[in-house]
């Protein structure tokens, strides 16, 4: 079969002429056998020991071992609702206690864009070049392996240390109902649930996030629907409430420096934004389904980001003492939404929506161990962390990452210490901004990747998908985010309300940032590489490039932009945003 006619399937082609050999298994010998030979390692030849180590961890990162089990729907979904979480559901109450709510729109819509042009400037480098481990490996490819280390350790850390903080969480969100039950208990049956379905592989992930994000969706937009109903006076207590809250106690809470606070809590609440671009490379047709993904963005960020925001800010007046009343970053008494309900006079529905809640916090610890496992076989790809990090066995399974990650999870039994709210304040520090640098990153390594086409003479039509927002939205990304950094340097130094600069207070919200500092400055010493950027005209952009005839891409492209012309106006807006 011709590379022309395996394309016009739909099949993904990747240059063969220096990778390894694929892995030839053994038949399976079915039954138990079976299942303990799934658990052997994939095998692999020997790559050119005259490569360098960026082209082996292209190759690596191309000739994917793990397995393409996620189907569209799962994709889909996971782009829909697989980031959202307590940020909205719950830290939104705090941010709107800081800011008001004119701030939270502003701040919402504001890093909505900077995500979207993210997602979009991560699925033309996904859709070019497939990775088996993380995308942070294009750190490497497109700026440099200092960075490309720090980056990697850095996704790294802020997921796996998120995971005991989420199955905390969820234990934490069940006193709601129970009290009385020990913690630990939960914590104990959330470990186990979360721990069995990664181990049913990528597949098992991908079931259980798309229903759990079916879930969020529908509680959301019944929540839509419900707030319009309160807000015009349709509920059991009555009364049009409009835009009252907006005018006393106002639309703003702290001034300027309220707003800016608010940010980062938007940012938060966008964590995990990325993940279909990781998923993408254990997807079928990637370079087909992640398009479609990306696009499934901007309708979460406006659907239900903006417009549940919206509705909150008129149902919630900013000075709800209850909106900071919450034991925890989970506890739903602290969540605006249930709070609009309680005020609405529904009985019954704030306990629906606070285990809503909780499949959101577990939906969040799934998505720990699956990111963070793909990352830690990112970390042996590139030669960032030891072999054995890489190990994938013959059912496609990133073992040894998810093993550590499990291990790591295993720190949500200090629960039951007496001092676990300094414990998890200081890991929780170690995640807080960890994302606004991946973020960041991943749009310069877009405007790295586009810098390169056009020093080496070439240009995006080779490409079979180009980001919409082009390299304006990767600018609009990277400045944006170092304004919110600087924002939120200026707010942890001198805090909402007044309060005095204090040093511990700061490195909470900080500690992630001299963190960064110390891997970048090892891996430089280290690899003796001084070079904050690859120039363009060196940057790989062809080792592990899915192989496409160009001109039958243009032909595609012509075809379909002929076929777009002949439909009516409303189908190629559909068509343009779906």
């Amino acid at each position: 079969m011709s590379d022309s006619t395996s394309e016009k399937k739909g099949e993904e082609v990747i240059s063969s002429s220096v990778f390894p050999t694929s892995p030839k298994l053994p038949a399976s010998r079915g039954g138990f056998n079976g299942f303990i030979d799934s658990f052997k390692p994939m095998n692999w030849e020997e790559l050119d020991p005259n490569l360098s180590d960026v082209e082996k961890a292209n190759i690596l990162a191309a000739k994917s071992p793990l397995k393409r089990n996620l189907k569209n729907r799962h994709l889909q979904m996971i782009a829909i609702g697989g980031s959202i979480g307590t940020g909205l559901f719950v830290g939104s109450g705090g941010a709107l206690s800081a800011g008001g709510p004119a701030s939270l729109i502003i701040a919402w819509i504001l890093t909505g864009v900077m995500m979207y042009s993210t997602v979009q400037a991560l699925g033309e480098l996904a859709v070019a070049f497939p990775v088996s481990g993380s995308f942070v490996q294009y750190n490497t490819r497109f700026i440099s392996s200092p960075w490309g280390f720090t980056m990697t350790w850095n996704y790294v850390m802020g997921w796996a240390v998120t995971l005991p903080l989420e199955l905390v969480a969820a234990s934490m969100t069940i006193k709601y109902w129970d009290d009385k039950t020990n913690p630990c208990a939960w914590v104990t049956i959330f470990f186990v649930v979360i721990s069995l379905i990664n181990f049913f592989g990528v597949r098992g992930y991908g079931e259980a996030e798309f229903f759990m994000s079916l879930i969020k969706v529908l509680a959301i937009i019944g929540f839509i629907i419900l707030g319009i109903v309160l807000i015009c006076g349709g509920g059991p207590q009555g009364g049009y409430l409009g835009g009252t809250y907006w005018q006393n106690p106002g639309a703003f809470s702290h001034g300027f420096k309220g707003v800016c606070s608010v940010f980062v809590t938007a940012g938060f609440s966008f964590s995990g934004t990325e993940l279909c671009g990781l998923a993408a490379a254990e997807t079928e047709n990637p370079s087909k389904n992640l398009p479609k993904a990306t696009k499934q963005v901007f309708w979460r960020i406006t659907l239900f980001y903006i417009v549940s925001l919206t509705l909150i800010g008129l149902l919630v007046p900013y000075d709800e003492p209850r909106l900071l009343g919450g034991s925890s970053s989970a506890d739903a008494t602290a969540s605006p939404f249930v709070i609009a309900i309680k005020n609405g006079g529904i009985k019954g529905l704030p306990s629906v929506f606070n285990v809503v809640i909780m499949i959101a916090i577990l939906s969040v610890g799934n998505s720990c161990v699956y990111a963070t496992s793909r990352s830690v076989l990112s970390l042996a790809e590139q030669g960032f962390g030891p072999k054995w990090f890489g190990y994938v066995d013959r059912e496609g399974r990133p073992l040894v990452g998810i093993i550590i990650t499990i291990a790591i999870g295993a720190l949500c039994y200090l629960a039951a210490y007496k001092d676990e709210d300094t414990i998890f304040t200081w890991m929780l520090s170690l995640s807080g901004l960890s994302a606004f640098f991946t973020w960041g990153a991943i749009n310069v390594c877009h405007l790295r990747f586009r810098a390169a086409l056009k020093a080496q003479g070439r240009s995006t039509d080779e490409l079979t998908f180009v980001a919409q927002t082009g390299t304006i939205g990767s600018w609009f990304g990277v400045i944006l985010i170092m304004l919110i950094l600087i924002a939120q340097f200026w707010v942890a130094l001198w805090p909402v309300g007044g309060d005095p600069p204090d040093a511990e207070a700061f490195f909470e919200t900080w500690l992630c940032l001299p963190v960064v500092i110390v891997f970048y400055i090892f891996w430089m010493i280290y690899k003796n590489d001084y070079r904050p950027f690859r120039r363009a005209i060196d940057i790989d952009i062809d080792t592990g490039r899915r192989e496409v005839d160009l001109e039958l891409v243009k032909q595609e492209i012509a075809e379909e932009k002929a076929r777009l012309s002949t439909k009516p106006f409303y189908y190629r807006v559909y068509s343009w945003w779906c």
